[in-house]
């Protein structure tokens, strides 16, 4: 069973995080750059299916030099060896210019499943299952909670409102996990070692076949085009009690139509 997963290097959500003036795009050179923290459920799945099928884990990411960090973290999770995709050309790239990248990228690699984390943090468009499966002609499973491989078969559970929908589909297919599906592991001392020493084989555009005129932020389909900094925080409203502060309090809940 050859597994590869997709992962993604974002700023991390609990810090503050801000777009480059210059372009709009991402500010991510001053950033705390993380692993996008729904692709390391993928990732722990892609290490349990590994480990009742046999097989290997492939990291796949595309993104700057500094993406590294987060393709180590995913080896010292106890994947086998990455691909990482990089090229200046593809600053600015946009989700379908994004999905034929790794859609190129996967055309050279050996896979079976390919697993990914249903969203990332920074983009939070939670397509790129969906465009992956078009390009490559292949059935994607989406926001699974529960994977399970049975042959030549992959079947998940997906949770909705009304319970869970038990699809499945022949492999090779797509499959985007949740972060209902497991609880990740934490690197070991051992495995961050072990991670130095792993294969992480790096390539550009025209490794792919890939014009770099075809993407970049030049040739989006999406772009931010305008960005308004979240307003600063108010003075809140102080409430004395002199015996009155109840009344007070109603007052304001009644002005403010809250009651």
């Amino acid at each position: 069973m050859n597994i590869v997963v997709l992962v993604k290097q974002v700023p991390d959500s609990g810090t503050q995080r801000s777009l480059d003036p210059s372009d709009n795009t991402v500010a991510r050179a001053g950033a705390d750059n993380v692993i996008n923290e729904i692709d390391e459920y993928a990732i722990e799945e892609a290490l349990q299916v590994k480990q009742a099928q046999g097989g290997e884990v492939t990291i796949l990411t595309v993104g700057p030099a500094s993406a590294t960090d987060a393709i180590r973290k995913a080896l010292s999770m106890g994947a086998d060896k990455a691909v990482h995709v990089t090229d200046d050309a593809i600053h600015g790239s946009c989700a379908i210019q994004t999905s034929a990248i790794l859609a190129a990228a996967l055309q050279q690699l050996d896979y079976d499943l390919v697993l990914m984390g249903a969203t990332s943090t920074d983009g939070q468009v939670a397509v790129m299952p969906a465009l992956l499966s078009e390009r490559l002609g292949i059935p994607q499973l989406s926001g699974a909670q529960k994977l399970t491989v049975e042959g030549s078969t992959v079947k998940v559970e997906r949770q909705t409102d009304g319970g869970f929908w038990a699809l499945e589909a022949p492999l090779p297919a797509i499959v985007s996990t949740w972060d209902t599906i497991n609880e990740p592991r934490y690197p070991s001392f051992k495995g961050i070692m072990a991670a130095k020493k792993k294969p992480v084989t790096t390539m550009s555009l025209a490794d792919l076949g890939i014009d770099p005129s075809t993407v970049g932020l030049a040739t989006a389909t999406s772009a931010v085009v305008d960005v308004t900094g979240r307003p600063p925080k108010g003075e809140g409203v102080k409430v004395t009690d002199e015996g009155d502060g109840a009344q007070k309090l109603v007052g304001y809940l009644v002005e403010q139509k809250l009651v």
